[in-house]
């Protein structure tokens, strides 16, 4: 679906403006929730990392809002996002940003990632390429000087892109993203119908959602809610590949299809779960039951290596591709970075007593 496409995106301001004052009321309700919310500063960081530690095993999905920051609605967006642990993507329009500039850098101090959505929301492919530039080019450097720092992702309004308007996002170091799932609420979604939307995201996806609408916000405790049931997390959109990515850049390493059972008679029995990763590289911990005697052989899958290891003594085979953990006295838990060298499925790792 077209981001609020002609002959829709011709109305929608009309409609838009209709529909800000009959929801401004509710918009106030949801707001006084959150009045005595925390005022956004870097602290958000640590709030927000609390997220860290749910079980992302299926992925990362972008939550993406158009069109703020705006002075009703940005502020209870931001609480809403922080209250229940989440980061998203903020394509702000430019002259909204220059025009309410506390709210963007309270976008930043809320752990946000701030995106180009030109600076007067036009038809862009109706424009010259020096007027797409003007419109791209004046955003960017708006937002420049109120977070220090300029984005790297745009989403053309409406949705309309053609290769002179790709041409002047690559001349600025934009990536262009759209969206895998309309949330519809820019054309009157309820919140049950936008939630519905959002239990179709899956990895790697993004949607799309809009700031200015009571709606909207209501609906992201369930989306929230949705994801953690089905493993899913929040994640950044990379500007290298345009998808949903870990929030720190990373992509989500892959479980193995099984965790490996004790042999029969029994045995020892190695359980794998995720640490941090980044963008080359993923810590896995792994905790044996059954046994404090145990050997546990990690069989990587190329071209993966191992860059480190902790509360283990490894060896590995002629190959170097087999590592084998024995204890050293430091418990039965030991760990190992990865770097995946593109293949981010987890290694398959299995327990014998010795």
């Amino acid at each position: 679906m077209i981001d609020n496409a002609v002959p829709v995106g011709r109305d929608k301001r009309r409609r838009s403006g209709i529909r800000s004052a009959l929801v401004i009321g509710a918009v106030g309700v949801i707001g006084a929730a959150f009045a005595l919310a925390v005022p956004f500063t870097a602290s958000a960081a640590g709030t927000l990392g609390a997220a860290a530690a749910a079980d992302c095993s299926a992925g990362y999905v972008g939550l993406t809002f158009d069109d703020g920051p705006n002075p009703s609605n940005t502020t209870t967006l931001l609480n809403t996002l922080r209250s229940n642990g989440v980061r998203a993507t903020l394509f702000n329009i430019g002259r909204n940003a220059q025009n309410n500039a506390s709210l963007v850098r309270a976008q930043r101090d809320a752990g946000m990632w701030i995106g180009n959505h030109s600076w007067t929301h036009p038809h862009l492919t109706q424009m010259s390429s020096s007027q797409m530039q003007s419109e791209l080019q004046q955003t960017q450097q708006a937002i420049q000087q109120i977070t220090g720092t300029a984005p790297r992702l745009f989403r053309p309004p409406y949705g309309e892109t053609n290769a002179t308007l790709k041409s002047v996002e690559q001349q600025l170091g934009l990536t262009e993203i759209l969206w895998d799932v309309d949330s519809q609420d820019w054309n009157g979604a309820s919140t049950a119908q936008i939630v519905q939307a959002a239990g179709n995201l899956r990895a790697g996806q993004t949607i799309l959602m809009h700031d200015q609408y009571a709606t909207t916000i209501a609906a992201i405790p369930q989306i929230v809610a949705n994801l953690k049931s089905r493993n899913l997390c929040a994640g950044m959109i990379s500007p290298s590949t345009g998808r949903a990515v870990a929030p720190d850049g990373g992509t989500n390493p892959t479980p193995p299809p099984s965790t490996p059972t004790p042999p029969p008679g029994g045995g020892c029995t190695a359980t794998v779960s995720a640490g941090q990763s980044w963008s080359d590289r993923f810590n896995l911990s792994v905790t044996v039951s059954g046994s404090s005697s145990w050997i546990v052989t990690v069989t990587l899958r190329s071209p993966q290596r191992v860059i480190a290891t902790w509360n283990g003594s490894p060896t590995w085979d002629a190959s170097g591709n087999v590592m084998t953990m024995r204890p050293n006295g430091s418990g039965n838990t030991f760990g190992f970075t990865v770097q995946h060298g593109g293949n981010t499925t987890w290694p398959s790792v299995s327990c014998r007593t010795g």
